[in-house]
């Protein structure tokens, strides 16, 4: 593989493939030494999911692997048709959105056993307390995500220019870890005059986040898809609060519309687009009883189709039915409208499996006891 997959001929082999046959040789060892370990697992699909293929050679094991969002669109990360060949030796293929295996039957289309599982949301520590909503003289537009360009801010920003320019009183908080984009937002911010109406602020923790979903009055994350191709699958944020029972503006890219029903959960506009983007926006700081409306239904989307607590079934039943050897026999038998028609597969939302202090994700034993950790 590392000559196999060189950009051209007279480059030098790919060295990362080399380290990743030297990790799955240590872990393959202690595979075969558990002697209880039926099945890998890996996430995101190249070097993870490229180690655990290696295992599985090694030792004979059966692997899978789930497909995210990044690791699936940028072709440096799977170079030639290593990505192919991995959907091909897997046992079967986890994604968490219809569009990611859309694309991945795409790249494969003799697999049969890509599925659609949507990662879980706790909706019970995302539950909304409108005992704690006070009424703010000034409605909060938030916005949460990393200060990346696939998040799309600064459509969000020059979509603040235009509901400035036509007089609508508003405060638009952006929260998020510093990153690539975070030089130019300041810029943007401050070119446009919005100093005192726009902030970026650091990245804050789950509790202190909630509190401030229940603060806003509209959530909204314009994601975009970027040159490279990367992009955001089905973002937690937008999850998170709708759970919390935000009305929410996003864009119709990727994952998104499996979420958001246009008009019914939330209201979706084109990427790349401040003008209808503010346009949405504009809607819904004049209408509180439409901010409403689309916050309790986007709640109810969330409990029905995102809850974990009902939903980590779907994968657990794939890793049993690997471990068993048998057919995947995992079809909705309602074939009720949303839940995946009869034959489909398609499966409601599954949190992922990961150390919850560290984020690593984890490549265990029967026994439950730590074999092999990635960082995300």
């Amino acid at each position: 593989m590392s000559f196999q997959y060189r950009s051209s001929f007279f480059d030098r082999p790919k060295k990362v493939f080399i380290k990743e046959f030297v990790q799955a040789g240590l872990i393959a060892r202690q595979v075969i030494e558990a002697r209880n370990i039926r099945h890998l697992h890996a996430h995101f699909c190249h070097g993870s999911t490229t180690i655990a293929m290696f295992v599985s050679r090694l030792t004979g094991i059966s692997f899978s692997f789930t497909a995210h969002a990044k690791d699936i669109y940028l072709r440096k990360l799977n170079p030639g048709d290593l990505l192919k060949e991995k959907i091909e030796k897997a046992d079967f293929v986890v994604t968490c959105t219809e569009a990611n295996r859309i694309y991945l039957k795409s790249l494969c289309p003799k697999a049969e056993s890509i599925y659609t599982v949507y990662h879980g949301l706790d909706t019970s520590f995302f539950m909304p307390d409108e005992d704690q909503k006070t009424s703010e003289p000034v409605p909060l537009i938030l916005s949460v995500g990393r200060f990346v360009e696939k998040k799309g801010f600064v459509h969000l920003v020059r979509a603040c220019a235009i509901l400035k320019e036509r007089g609508h009183p508003f405060r638009c908080r952006i929260i998020g870890e510093a990153d690539e984009q975070s030089p130019l937002l300041k810029e943007l911010i401050g070119d446009l005059g919005l100093e005192k109406i726009v902030s970026l602020e650091e990245a804050v923790t789950h509790e202190a986040l909630k509190r401030i979903y229940a603060e806003c009055d509209v959530f909204v994350l314009p994601c975009q898809i970027v040159e490279n191709g990367d992009r955001d699958g089905i973002p937690n944020v937008l999850v998170e609060a709708m759970s919390m029972r935000r009305a929410v503006v996003s864009t119709m890219i990727s994952g998104i519309p499996e979420l958001i029903e246009h008009l019914r959960h939330g209201i979706l506009v084109p990427q790349k687009d401040p003008t209808e983007l503010a346009m949405a926006l504009e809607t819904l700081l004049k209408d509180p009883d439409l901010r409403t409306l689309f916050g309790n239904a986007a709640r109810r989307r969330v409990c029905t189709h995102f809850d974990s607590t009902k939903t980590t079934q779907a994968l657990r039943a794939l890793f049993v039915s690997s471990i068993k050897g048998g057919g995947f026999d995992l079809y909705d038998p309602s074939g009720k409208p949303g839940s995946g028609e009869k034959g489909d597969r398609l499966f409601p939302p599954v949190s992922m499996l990961r150390d919850a202090r560290t984020g690593s994700h984890l490549l265990s034993n029967t026994d439950g006891n730590r074999l092999f950790s990635g960082r995300r």
